[in-house]
């Protein structure tokens, strides 16, 4: 009996082993507008996640994690591991300005390590097309929320280089999912790179194949998206492991920022509202989940308070695939991947969000933006408390100000636009709209 036991245990060793020493399938999944309030296990009170949580129960949930509030300057950071002040995407305009030979995304640095790279689903505001970027094999649609027709507008997507329209029976999160089915089924035998940015939950809110004919109620539809997203997620896993991929893959759920409109209206977590949404430069615009689950190598229902930036993905994908980063450009992420084999190396000090002409740095407990504003962050993401100067306070701000003044954000790319990070002409259209209708 002992010695079965330490057979078993020997086995396992060498399983845990193997696993971290292979190169592993890396698959990015990016959920719109998703922030910790959609997701039951960082303690949704309406929303019901049960896929998502699986990936939770056996891997790690991170509680700090951080991005960009919007989803074009969100999605360049992710993509490049680089801040907008030094690649343009300070605005949802602007982040479709930057071309190949000025910055280089994940997909071209893992493809030095041998990966075979995927994109699928929402390209956005980012410039050109992802072949442009270096991914293999792509399938794109146009705009930022698609998911059916209407009668007013047949979708249009691209299926590597294939200009192509949606079918009237169609629902894109389902082709988008038959795509990636496909991708995998071709790749097996490859470490592949999938980074799958789903369409849910962005609005406009619509009804799902699964919704009850007639639902019209925001609160129902919005959870019957909710639904639909966590079940993309379970089809995820099970083709995994139908094609035997499970144990050598990483899953990475994150959020392209915080949540929007009236669903962040409706949404609390434990009983309390969280400050800020998708947009603003509060908690909730940037605070997102991340779960990420590697079998035989995460513990199991870890739950890590650590601060994580959206520029850290670059250098932890590069240093679990073995890649090289480029050389020649400033990367502002710092890898984690020692945390998910369960060290301690490297954790981060700091965080920093930048939206426009608007910019912060945090730390675990405060947050310092560009006006010097000092803000006391240990109730977030539920209160930030403005906090006067004071003795007490003197070595704290001081200290997140030598970060700011070495970062300089404002001695590189700043918003041409009205400074909000959104759409340049959206406040003059908003004021058109407004006197047209007086």
């Amino acid at each position: 009996m002992k010695f079965s036991s330490i057979l078993v245990g020997l086995t396992m060793l060498t399983l845990s082993v193997s696993a971290q020493n292979k190169k592993p399938n890396i698959i990015f999944v990016l959920a719109d507008d998703l922030g910790i309030d959609g997701v039951s296990c960082y303690g949704a009170d309406l929303f019901k996640t049960p896929e998502i949580d699986k990936l939770a129960k056996n891997g790690i949930r991170y509680t700090n994690a951080y991005t960009a509030p919007l989803c074009g300057p969100s999605r360049a950071m992710i993509l490049t591991g680089r801040y907008a002040f030094r690649t343009g995407a300070v605005n949802q305009d602007q982040t479709g300005e930057f071309k190949p030979s000025d910055e280089i995304m994940m997909s071209k640095i893992l493809k030095t390590a041998g990966y075979t790279t995927s994109m699928i689903g929402k390209w956005g505001q980012l410039p050109l097309g992802p072949a442009e970027f270096g991914f293999d094999d792509y399938m794109r649609f146009y705009g930022s929320g698609v998911y059916s027709n209407t009668n007013e507008k047949k979708e249009k997507y691209d299926l590597n280089g294939k200009n192509l329209i949606l079918k009237d029976n169609e629902y894109m999160p389902d082709l988008m999912h038959d795509h990636m089915l496909e991708f995998l089924s071709n790749h097996k035998k490859d470490p592949f790179y999938l980074y799958y940015s789903l369409v849910q939950v962005h609005g406009e809110i619509k009804a799902t194949p699964e919704t009850k004919p007639g639902t019209t109620d925001f609160k129902e539809l919005y959870t019957d998206n909710i639904n639909y997203m966590d079940k993309l997620v379970g089809k995820l896993v099970h083709t995994l492991d139908s094609l035997k991929l499970r144990d050598n893959t990483i899953i990475v759920f994150f959020g392209d920022n915080g949540t929007a409109g009236q669903a962040s209206v409706i949404g609390t977590v434990n009983g309390k509202k969280l400050i800020g949404k998708k947009g603003t430069m509060q908690e909730g615009g940037s605070l997102v989940p991340l779960i990420v689950n590697w079998p035989e190598v995460i513990k199991k229902g870890a739950v890590s308070k650590n601060l994580i930036d959206a520029s850290d993905f670059i250098p932890t994908f590069a240093e679990i695939a073995g890649a090289t980063l480029p050389n020649d450009k400033k990367l502002d992420g710092i890898s984690f991947a020692d945390q998910l084999k369960g060290g301690k190396a490297n954790p981060r000090n700091w965080i920093f969000t930048e939206l426009g002409n608007d910019w912060y740095v945090r730390d675990a407990s405060w947050k310092l933006n560009r006006a010097g504003e000092l803000f006391d962050m240990r109730n977030a993401p539920f209160e930030e408390k403005l906090t006067p100067d004071s003795d007490s306070t003197k070595a704290i701000k001081e200290n997140l100000q030598k970060i700011l003044n070495e970062l300089d954000p404002a001695s590189g790319y700043l918003d041409r636009g009205d400074g909000s990070g959104r759409h340049a002409n959206k406040a003059a259209n908003k004021a058109k709209k407004k006197k047209d209708n007086n």
